[in-house]
């Protein structure tokens, strides 16, 4: 059963012009809690970067940590290696008291990429996307339509990972998907506008 839980989420790519949408491959992921007190002294638990400020991540090669609460970080790693990272991270934090949870089987990964990836986001999700405002580095819960997702901005490139339950995997892509068509749609209706209302060389 958890086998055929982990089964690979995805959807043919979509590629419009200035934005890509595509599901990205399976990866263990795991739910950790740990002291607000020890942050400091953990650092680092098997390469995961522990000691990030709030609503923030961090690569490190195929693995990656958001911390997404005072005392709440979600870590991500190839599929292949979930029963090694676990044992990783339990025997860096054994010191400590926390909770480690295998999630892999829960969320499923979206990425979207291009120029008009965050207006494309933006059509269902609220916050400013802006480099100022959600630099390289960002990770945050948020909501995209009526689905929460946690979204990051992993990489100087105009990109984002969009984490997302695997129930609702299927509305977060359709959204996108139609946002992209639909944002392409507004552009050339608002050039059309433009071009009507500029003045007659004639007149």
């Amino acid at each position: 059963m958890v086998e055929s839980a982990r089964r690979a989420v995805v959807f043919a790519p979509q590629a419009r012009q200035g934005v890509a949408i595509r599901t990205l491959p399976p990866e263990s992921r795991f739910s950790l809690r740990l002291p607000m007190r020890v942050i400091a002294d953990a650092g680092e638990a098997a390469g995961f970067q522990l000691a990030l400020a709030i609503n923030r991540c961090a690569q490190n090669g195929a693995c990656w940590s958001a911390r997404l609460g005072p005392n709440e970080w979600l870590l991500g790693g190839p599929a292949a290696d979930g029963a090694a990272i676990e044992q990783e991270v339990e025997a860096a934090l054994t010191w400590q008291i926390h909770a480690l949870t295998d999630v892999s089987h829960r969320n499923a990964a979206i990425e979207i990429s291009g120029t008009e990836a965050p207006a494309i986001l933006n059509a269902g999700c609220p916050l400013d996307l802006s480099p100022e405002a959600f630099p390289l580095g960002a990770a945050t819960r948020t909501l995209l339509g009526k689905a929460e997702i946690v979204l990051m901005r992993p990489g100087e490139a105009p990109a984002f990972r969009v984490e997302v339950w695997r129930s609702f995997a299927n509305y977060v892509y359709g959204f996108l998907a139609e946002s992209a068509r639909d944002c392409r749609l507004l552009e050339a209706a608002d050039k059309t506008n433009r071009m009507n209302a500029q003045p007659s060389l004639l007149m």
